[in-house]
Order: C-alpha cells, then structure tokens, then sequence
C-alpha cells in the first residue's frame, strides 16, 4: 500500500510549480483544476481546486479559512540537504528550521527535519531517512 494524498488548493497551477520545485518533482497531469505530482515516477501527492466539483462535489469549502489544521504532508527524501537548500532558494516558509529529531537522545528515528508552510497554509515537512542522524553524541 501506498498513501497518495490529495488536497485542496486555491490556485492548482501555482501549487504544483511549488511543490514540484521543493520535491525535484515534475507534473503527472497538468491543469487548472487537478494536478499528479511525480517523483522519481511515483505518485506522490494530488492537488484538487478547491472551486471545481467535478463529478464528486467540491473537495473543499472554497468559504472556509486556512486549510490543514493538523494535518501536515510528510516526505521522507535521501536528499535532504538539497531539499533544504532548495526550500531556501523558494524562500519558503519556515515553520521550524532544520533540527534533528528527537533533539538530545537516541530514543526515536534519529534523523533531520524541517517544517514549511506552502501556498495555501498547509505544514510540508521534509525529513532524511530514519538514522541518517546517528547516534547522538
């Protein structure tokens, strides 16, 4: 199994730029009003207007505020680095700046995260694989 997840945006064009920039992705579909984003070939992440309904009704409430309450996109990428460095040159925003997790021990994934916020508000955090950190000092 394989999570695909698919959200609700304002502008899906402005988006998949975004996203396909800070992932190294490139577009799977194209369009104003749904987008596939590919990396490496596989589905990664679905971007649905908020507007369209097509035949299932809206994916959203087009009225509502922010989107994403606790909800935050996770990536795990064997670049993380250039995924950071990439973010930086985006001038994306940064929620929490690059920080390993768990901070002081060795009881958890022992890798490097960072959390931003994309277009429309929702956290997107990028991580290296779990023990890319090593152990702690």
């Amino acid at each position: 199994m394989r999570p695909q997840p698919l959200i609700a945006v304002h502008d899906v064009e402005a988006s998949s730029r975004w996203y396909q920039r800070l992932l190294a992705g490139e577009s799977g579909h194209g369009g104003p009003d749904y987008e596939r984003l590919l990396v490496g070939g596989q589905l990664v992440l679905q971007l649905h207007s908020r507007e369209v309904e097509h035949e299932h009704g809206r994916i959203g409430d087009p009225a509502a505020g922010s989107y994403g309450n606790g909800v935050l996109l996770w990536f795990v990428t064997d670049e993380f680095d250039a995924a950071v460095a990439r973010a930086t040159e985006m001038a994306a925003e940064v929620v929490r700046a690059p920080h390993r997790n768990p901070p002081d021990s060795d009881d958890g994934p022992n890798h490097r995260e960072v959390w931003l916020r994309d277009l429309d508000g929702y956290v997107v955090v990028l991580a290296s694989p779990d023990g890319e950190a090593g152990p702690w000092p």
